[in-house]
């Protein structure tokens, strides 16, 4: 069953046929954001409708880096095996090059993503899945897929127009494009994913500070066997610093792999103010043959493409029963890889609200923590992932180059590096320098991993917030204060070893315990009964379903074996108790009242 049903009579907005599509949510949109809400949404039981104006899915690589956050929610949805199946694993993503062509000088190598041993341990502590490499090419079927399988009706070559929203729900006018005829789609809800030219946020006049196009790239996708250039340094990213060319470069490139080693994307940058180049095949091929340093490389042009750099993102996410989720609402380069794995998130926080406002099971004020709780996050990553980009320019001024000059004066630059004087010196040092900054582009652990929630469905224990012990953008430090991610340890038997999050899964509230807290479990299931909301309680111990197996759950749950932690279903603290309290099930209903907005 899918829920999705006609009704005729509805003069005022009829398909050809004179009826009326319903449905309880209609999602605009089948990239990241939009086939993963509805992957949630049909998991959760809620009968929704995706549309995209497109025949199918992405037909260019785009985003590909994925974080574990992202991965441990797919490890959730249990999909995570499908993305690794199609993906290029955790440990052939890691160097990331610098040079001044692939078959040239290197300038230095990082490793990222967590592959440097004194960041391996912080990435394998914090998480059950580890991160990897999937094309938005191969992404998104997998979503659409196993969103389609589980009950969301897919409609391609359909494209959203226009809607008008009441009290009870939106009326979207849609339309067909195989037929060219408009037809009616009536929703209780509606989330618009349609990427950064979002119609439907133009529609709700989404607020947003910044700019967009304060910089340009073009795209070039090619295909090549370029194994011995890079095998021997498997990475994702190969940056490429050499004089500008023809085609509008600015001296600065990115070769990316696609696909182990012989599909391929360069990024090249343009100065957007001269306005956008005009680049043939020929020039693209150049463009490839520069930054590999192989003058005859034998490449096959794939696609040539113009896109301008995003600094926006939206304020509030919002307006009425519309919703804004993914690009629509952050608009950024992809620096730090956060856009698709952002987008993600921003789904996995709205689901379950919705669900639970449709099921009856909260109040529709829920649905504003939406905006409350990722509109802070969309700020975060948009700074962030241009700031990364601005930092670029600190090695470009450490190797004494300007784009604006000609090749001559830029390789003599770099090559004073290797000069045997103080000069040269001071040049290698201020290198190094440039390259420490650039971790916070590629190993910002703490900016993946360390989102933290503060909203009317998150409750404070009356605690300050834990100052960090490192930089908390490069280092996640664990903490199940509320409104944080719940930290990740193993736990299980004699004969099964799984992850916290496995035992929280998205379907239910849980509520986490030790053996002196066992009356947390009585009171979870009387709070439950009583509020008509699925809500479980883990008792983790000696004798218990679950035990410590490492005994690390002690030191990291933040509260007495007495105590307990709430957790909703998007995996984030909503409230702890820091013992047993004296009344636990009176407590924790009021404490799922207030969260879901039921004080009423």
């Amino acid at each position: 069953m899918t829920g999705v049903v006609f009704h005729d009579g509805l003069a005022e907005t009829e398909t050809p046929d004179g009826s009326v599509v319903e449905t309880d949510v209609l999602i605009v949109g089948s990239g990241p954001a939009g086939a993963s809400a509805a992957l949630f949404l049909s998991s959760l039981g809620v009968p929704n409708i995706m549309i995209t104006k497109y025949r199918w899915t992405a037909n260019t690589p785009r985003a590909h880096f994925t974080n574990q956050r992202t991965m441990e929610i797919f490890r959730e949805q249990g999909i995570e095996e499908q993305v690794l199946a199609d993906a290029t694993p955790h440990h052939m993503i890691g160097d990331t090059v610098f040079c001044n062509s692939l078959a040239g000088e290197e300038i230095g190598r990082i490793l990222a993503w967590g592959n440097h041993p004194s960041r391996h341990a912080d990435y394998r502590l914090s998480s059950p899945s580890w991160n990897c490499d999937i094309p938005q090419t191969y992404l998104e079927p997998i979503l659409v897929k196993n969103a389609t399988v589980r009950g969301t009706q897919t409609q391609f070559s359909t494209e959203y127009l226009s809607h008008t929203q009441d009290d009870d729900g939106v009326t979207v006018i849609v339309l067909n494009r195989l037929t060219n005829q408009r037809y009616t789609i009536r929703a209780k809800y509606l989330i618009g994913a349609d990427g950064a030219r979002s119609k439907v946020a133009r529609d709700i006049d989404l607020p947003l500070e910044g700019e967009m196009d304060i910089a340009g790239s073009m795209n070039i996708t090619f295909t090549a066997d370029l194994t011995d250039l890079v095998s021997h340094r498997p990475s994702i990213l190969y940056w490429v610093i050499q004089p500008g060319s023809s085609t509008g470069g600015i001296g600065a490139g990115l070769v990316r792999m696609v696909r182990p080693w012989d599909e391929w994307l360069i990024v090249w940058g343009f100065d957007i103010s001269q306005g956008a180049p005009e680049v043939s095949e020929e020039d693209a091929l150049e463009v490839v043959r520069n930054l590999t340093g192989v003058p005859d490389l034998d490449a096959k042009i794939t696609g040539i493409s113009l896109w301008g750099n995003n600094e926006q993102y939206a304020t509030h996410m919002q307006s009425g029963r519309v919703f804004c989720a993914g690009d629509a609402t952050h608009k950024h380069p992809p620096s730090n890889g956060l856009g698709s794995n952002t987008s993600v998130q921003d789904s996995y926080n709205l689901a379950w609200k919705l669900a639970a406002v449709l099921a009856g099971q909260a109040d529709a004020s829920l649905l504003e923590t939406y905006s409350v709780e990722r509109a802070p996050i969309a700020r975060q990553i948009v700074q962030r992932a241009n700031q990364s980009g601005r930092e670029f320019a600190q090695l470009i001024q450490a190797l004494g180059i300007d784009p604006a000059d000609d090749a001559q004066t830029m390789t003599a630059a770099m090559e004073a590096r290797k000069d045997a004087t103080a000069e040269g010196a001071a040049k290698r040092a201020a290198v190094r320098k440039a390259m420490e900054i650039k971790h916070y582009e590629f190993n910002a652990h703490g900016v993946e991993m360390g989102q933290r929630y503060e909203s009317s469905a998150v409750i404070g224990d009356g605690t300050p917030v834990p100052e960090p012990v490192r930089d908390p953008e490069l280092y996640y430090e664990p903490s199940t204060y509320p409104g944080v991610r719940l930290p990740h340890v193993w736990v299980g038997d004699a004969m099964h070893k799984l992850s916290t999050h496995d035992a929280a899964p998205y379907t239910q509230f849980t509520v986490f315990t030790g053996i002196n807290g066992t009356a947390w479990a009585d009171a979870a299931e009387a709070a439950g009964r009583t509020l008509g909301v699925n809500v479980r309680a883990v008792v983790i111990g000696p004798g218990q379903e679950l035990t410590d197996l490492y005994f690390e759950w002690e030191g990291v749950r933040g509260v007495e074996e007495d105590g307990a932690i709430l957790v909703r279903p998007d995996k984030h603290i909503a409230w702890r108790s820091p013992s047993m309290a004296e009344d636990p099930a009176g407590v924790l209903e009021g404490v799922l009242r207030t969260i879901l907005g039921r004080q009423r």
